[in-house]
């Protein structure tokens, strides 16, 4: 009689894990989530995108972008969605030893993570702002308040340039304190960098100030930021992402290369340098700026022959 209580015990547990994975299949049917993530039921029997929890044993090495060595794709993805960091596929293969001398330091930049993140802070404390209408006195609404600050910051122009923002966004040190770097003079870099991105994202006649309907636009609550990519040889590249033009480090921030601005030492050249060896290789500022103004101008250029190709 025992015997048949656990059989009965084992089958109905068996039937239960079978329906469970019916559900999970039909539930997750049409989710996709994406690198390292895999699609798992909620407790309502909602599909939620969660990291893999093990990836399987098979051994394919290759380097990340971090200078790691993975077992195998999967494990690289895992690892970046565990961390949360941007971990691409370097090459395939284990990692070559770093000579640390050679390392070129990144430019500090802002990400989208950064742009979106300062955005939200300055969206919260105006948000607890706003004073709903009672039955004693009127209140203000969001664009109210958005209206009082612009006339506030701005110097006569009906329009909000990047030192009118940044005090504006610095209205409330607390709410909007960046703490991305060790050094406070970095992070105090980040933020104006970030206020930069906030103006290009809803700059629609590209003057680079804000009227108060684009000032207005670019702090809406509802409105979702747009994730540019960069461009480089034809190819895309995701924010985060990096590469290497001459001895400098340059990485997509925004749908912008940024690169660090380091005079490269004789000793490094490239052969193309090489071929020209008794020219003065060393670059003025002006050249240097002129460079990284290729790289974007490249990618304006990929991003029309991609809009182009749509409409044909």
């Amino acid at each position: 009689m025992l015997l048949s209580l656990s059989l009965l015990a084992l089958l109905a547990l068996s039937s239960c894990q079978a329906e469970e994975v019916k559900s999970k299949s039909k539930v997750c049917a049409n989710v996709f989530c994406g690198a390292g993530r895999e699609c798992a039921v909620t407790e309502k029997g909602e599909p939620t995108c969660m990291c893999i929890e093990q990836c399987k044993p098979h051994k394919r090495s290759v380097c990340g972008s971090n200078g790691k060595t993975y077992r195998n794709h999967c494990e690289l993805h895992r690892d970046a969605c565990l961390t949360g960091l941007k971990i691409q596929v370097a090459h395939d293969g284990l990692c070559e030893e770093r000579k640390t001398d050679k390392v070129a330091a990144s430019p500090i930049v802002c990400y989208l993570a950064d742009r979106n993140e300062l955005r939200s802070r300055v969206i919260e404390w105006l948000q607890t702002e706003v004073v709903p209408d009672g039955w004693f006195a009127k209140g203000s609404n969001y664009s109210d308040i958005l209206l009082k600050y612009f006339q506030n910051y701005d110097n006569g122009d009906a329009k909000l340039d990047s030192t009118e923002l940044l005090k504006f966004i610095q209205h409330n040190e607390t709410a909007v304190n960046m703490t991305s770097y060790v050094d406070e003079e970095n992070n105090r870099l980040l933020r104006s960098l970030c206020v930069d991105a906030l103006i290009e994202l809803s700059d629609e006649n590209a003057d680079w100030k804000l009227s108060f309907d684009e000032f207005l636009n670019c702090l809406k609550p509802g409105f979702n930021p747009p994730e540019k990519k960069c461009a480089l040889e034809d190819e895309t590249y995701e924010d985060g992402a990096e590469t290497q033009v001459e001895c400098n480090r340059c990485v997509c921030a925004c749908g912008n290369w940024v690169c660090t601005a380091v005079t490269c030492d004789g000793s490094e050249n490239s052969p193309a340098e090489e071929e020209t060896e008794g020219v003065d290789q060393e670059m003025t500022e002006e050249e240097w700026s002129r460079r990284v103004a290729e790289l974007n101008k490249h990618q304006e250029t990929v991003e029309k022959m991609k809009v182009s190709t749509k409409e044909v």
